[in-house]
C-alpha cells in the first residue's frame, strides 16, 4: 500500500526518509512513530492500518541522525545524502542494536524531527491539514512529548516510559490518549498512577490500562508479547482519541 517518501527538514539539510501510507481519499494525516526495532515491517503494517482506516499515515525514520544503516556505524547527522532508513527484527541482538541508536538520539532535535513528518504531510494535497501522532514504546514517549511540544491536533502513545517527562503534561493541549499494559515492568503501577495525577486537569486526556497485558501489547509481530483483546480495545480508544481531534476520516 505505501512508498518510501523524502522527508525535509526546516534547516536545510537533505533530511530523511518516511514510510507513506495513503488511503483512498483525502484524509487527516498521522506520523506514526516506531519503537526502537526502526521502520520495520511491523510499523509498516500500522501505517497500511490507518491508511486502511481513512488517515494519510507516515512512518517516519527517527534514527536517520544517529546511523546510516542501524548499526551506530556513521553519523548520519553529517552525511550529504539522505540515509537508507534503520530497519531491525526483534531478536536479542537487534534490540540491543536499537537501544544503542535510542541512547545516541538527540531528543530534541528528534522532537523537532517529527514536526517536520507533520508538515510534511499538511503539505500534501491528500492531507485535509490536521495531523495527529501514534507512537510505540520509545515512540509512544515521543509522541507525548510531541504533544507537549509540537501542538499536533491528537495522540496516541502506547506504553510510552514516560517517568521523566511528566514535567511536561501541562503543555499539551489536544485529545490524548495512553495505553498501559498492567503487566508492563517498564511502566508498573505508580509510573501508570503517577501519568494520570499529572493528566489530571486536562479534560481530553484519557490513560488506560490493560489487564493481563505487557509491554508491546500491540506489536502482532511478537507472538509472546501481543495480546489481541488488549490491543483491540487500544486500537478502538485511538481511533476515538484522533477522530476528535482530526475529525472523521
Amino acid at each position: 500500500m505505501g512508498q518510501w517518501i523524502d522527508i525535509p527538514i526546516a534547516d536545510g539539510r537533505s533530511g530523511f526518509r518516511g514510510y507513506l501510507a495513503e488511503p483512498k481519499r483525502k484524509g487527516a494525516g498521522v506520523v506514526i512513530i516506531q519503537e526502537v526495532f526502526g521502520v520495520n515491517q511491523h510499523i509498516r503494517e500500522v501505517a497500511d492500518q490507518y491508511a486502511e482506516e481513512g488517515f494519510l499515515a507516515l512512518a517516519p525514520d527517527i534514527f536517520w541522525r544517529v546511523s546510516s544503516a542501524g548499526l551506530g556505524e556513521i553519523d548520519a547527522f553529517w552525511a550529504p545524502t539522505i540515509p537508507p532508513p534503520v530497519e531491525l527484527g526483534f531478536e536479542p541482538a537487534d534490540l540491543a542494536k536499537g537501544r544503542a541508536l535510542a541512547e545516541k538520539m538527540d531528543l530534541d532535535l528528534t522532537i523537532r524531527d517529527i514536526g517536520d513528518a507533520a508538515a510534511c504531510l499538511r503539505a500534501r494535497p491528500e492531507c485535509t491539514g490536521k495531523v495527529g501522532v501514534v507512537g510505540f514504546c520509545l515512540g509512544g514517549r515521543l509522541a507525548f512529548l510531541a504533544a507537549a511540544r509540537n501542538r499536533p491536533d491528537a495522540v496516541a502513545a502506547y506504553y510510552g516510559n514516560l517517568k521523566d517527562n511528566l514535567d511536561e503534561a501541562g503543555a499539551i493541549r489536544c485529545p490524548l490518549v495512553i495505553h498501559f499494559g498492567a503487566e508492563d515492568p517498564i511502566s508498573p503501577p505508580a509510573i501508570c498512577e503517577a501519568v494520570s495525577a499529572a493528566l489530571a486537569n486536562h479534560r481530553e486526556a484519557e490513560v488506560h490500562v490493560y489487564p493481563g497485558a505487557g509491554h508491546a501489547f500491540n506489536n502482532w509481530a511478537r507472538a509472546t508479547h501481543y495480546h489481541p483483546a488488549a490491543a483491540a480495545l487500544a486500537h478502538a480508544r485511538t481511533l476515538a482519541t484522533l477522530r476528535k481531534g482530526l475529525g472523521a476520516p
